[in-house]
């Protein structure tokens, strides 16, 4: 039984390449992912850019991010294609629900701890409309009233 997770994978091809060899090589993986029922979420072609350290005699990369939800079975075999591509100089499959899944939970972590500390001092659980940080409005009140002191 395969789990569905969220990947997310960059990878750099040849600055030689043109848009429709780029195209092309985003068409392969398309292909590869309704072929394993994943979903492709999005795909961000960051263009060319220099990159950190020379790659293969190359100094420059057209950059492809792409976020991908499925099986780690579809992505063994996204990563073993990219690996005989000529075009692709670099690559890298990361999985990233679990970041998600550890912010979420060290959020309602906070808001609990938040909520407990209100109680302790006689507050409702969950503040006010007015009782929140960053509220511009509330600040410029106060501020104003220091300065007619």
């Amino acid at each position: 039984m395969s789990r569905s997770r969220q990947y997310e994978l960059v990878y750099i091809i040849t600055p030689e390449a043109s848009e429709q060899e780029v195209a092309d090589l985003h068409g392969q993986i398309e292909q590869i992912i309704q072929r394993f029922n994943g979903t492709l979420d999005k795909t961000e072609n960051w263009g060319r850019r220099k990159l950190a350290y020379e790659i293969a005699h190359h100094r420059d990369g057209i950059y492809v991010v792409e976020t991908i939800s499925g099986s780690g079975e579809l992505m063994k075999e996204i990563d073993r294609r990219l690996k005989v591509i000529d075009q692709v100089i670099r690559h890298l499959v990361v999985r990233v629900d679990e970041e998600l899944r550890v912010a979420e939970r060290t959020r309602d972590a906070r808001k609990a701890t938040q909520s407990r500390r209100r109680v302790a001092r006689g507050l409702p659980p969950e503040p006010g409309p007015g009782e929140r940080r960053g509220e511009g409005d509330r600040d410029e009140e106060r501020e104003g009233a220091e300065v007619q002191r």
